[in-house]
């Protein structure tokens, strides 16, 4: 397997699995356990750490005494505002809900199937769920599985009714988001604009009818699928579609909604095959390692995977690209669910892995994240 880094990060606590990264780099600490001592400085990160090499752990730093102090006098859960976990409960073990992650594995079965000519991108929806996309200028027969892996169908998003919230079938999702307008992008001066077919506007929709869809090639579930095809032969064992199982399985942390209410039991159907999947940080960097590096689809199909051509730039199938300030690009995508934030990158080879989240539904800090992919993938000099 690959050298891989991954980090876990908690309001109060912070934690980091790595293995020593590829290539000839400078000596010092690891770069992004660099960037996270610099934002816990400035009182915008965690304020604890776990480090360790090839699961094995090698330093812990205890949370500051003023952080734990902090901690230790907010109310509990059961006066309906949750305190977070305490530091010592850091395990980098933890499964988590990783939201629209999901996608990744839900795009990689499809093109699987493709390789397998069970389906074809260019078929249409129709084809394999005769009737059911009908309304609000919408036609199923007009449109491709293409246009759902690269979110160009220009189908209204079901979330932005149910908020991630209410429980439901995939017909029910499917239905909702009939009901609505065609979905709708931002403009950089940030009026709403429409999204015909054809350009790029992310829907959860999407992927709830390509998980459909999986289930009527191929006679088996979604989750099913995945397991078999990916889940199992990566021995991804902290990973599994829970279905309609609201608990996490053991061990779990804390999740907790921007509100600050304990969101850790959580109906999966709020999202099905848009992003029901649970997993670990471990997990994730082991699927996309393989993923990337060509381990679970032929050549033409991983090439179709990061065609972003379709999309106008905005994404591939199942995987978005960043441009780095430093030039590099990297390969991944992120999860938002409630009680959780997620976000994996990779080089294009899947050669280094980062992954890291939050137990709650955004970081704290918004320049966190490309802190973070700045320096883990931009090259440093002696």
């Amino acid at each position: 397997m690959p050298p891989l880094r991954t980090l876990l990060a908690l309001p109060v606590s912070l934690a980091l699995l790595g293995l020593a990264p590829t290539g000839s780099v400078a000596a010092g600490p690891p770069p992004s356990d660099t960037v996270l001592s610099r934002f816990v400085g400035r009182g915008k990160a965690p304020a604890a750490a776990l480090l360790a090499h090839e699961g094995s752990v090698s330093r812990f730093a205890h949370a500051e005494p003023e952080a734990e102090a902090e901690a230790a006098t907010r109310p509990d859960a059961a006066s309906g505002t949750a305190a977070p976990a305490p530091a010592d409960a850091i395990r980098p073990t933890d499964r988590f809900r990783a939201g629209s992650i999901t996608k990744t594995f839900i795009a990689a079965v499809v093109l699987q199937l493709a390789a397998e000519h069970r389906l074809f991108l260019s078929d249409s929806v129709d084809s394999h769920l005769p009737g059911l996309v009908r309304g609000a200028g919408t036609d199923g027969r007009a449109l491709t599985l293409r246009a759902l892996l690269t979110h160009t169908s220009g189908l209204a998003d079901f979330t932005a009714v149910t908020r991630g919230s209410v429980p439901l079938t995939p017909v029910q999702a499917v239905r909702i988001a009939l009901t609505l307008p065609q979905s709708r992008l931002r403009s950089t001066g940030g009026t709403p604009i429409p999204a015909p077919r054809g350009l790029f506007a992310y829907s959860n929709t999407n992927y709830v009818l390509l998980g459909m869809i999986v289930e009527q090639v191929t006679g088996r579930s979604y989750a099913a699928e995945a397991m078999r095809r990916l889940i199992t032969p990566l021995r991804l064992t902290g990973t599994s579609f829970p279905g309609s199982r609201r608990s996490l399985p053991e061990p779990h942390g804390r999740a907790y909604a921007a509100d600050g209410s304990d969101v850790t039991d959580l109906d999966p159907r709020v999202a099905g095959a848009a992003g029901e999947l649970v997993t670990t940080l471990a997990d994730l960097n082991r699927f996309y390692a393989a993923l990337l590096g060509g381990d679970l689809l032929p050549p033409r199909q991983l090439r179709e995977m990061l065609d972003t051509r379709t999309a106008h730039g905005s994404y591939g199938m199942g995987l978005y690209p960043v441009k780095l300030p430093c030039g590099t690009t990297v390969w991944g995508h992120n999860g938002r669910i409630a009680g959780s934030y997620v976000r994996t990158a990779a080089t294009p080879d899947g050669r280094r892995v980062l992954t890291f989240r939050v137990n709650t539904d955004a970081t704290a800090d918004p320049d966190l994240e490309p802190a973070l992919l700045a320096a883990e993938f931009c090259p440093r000099t002696s």
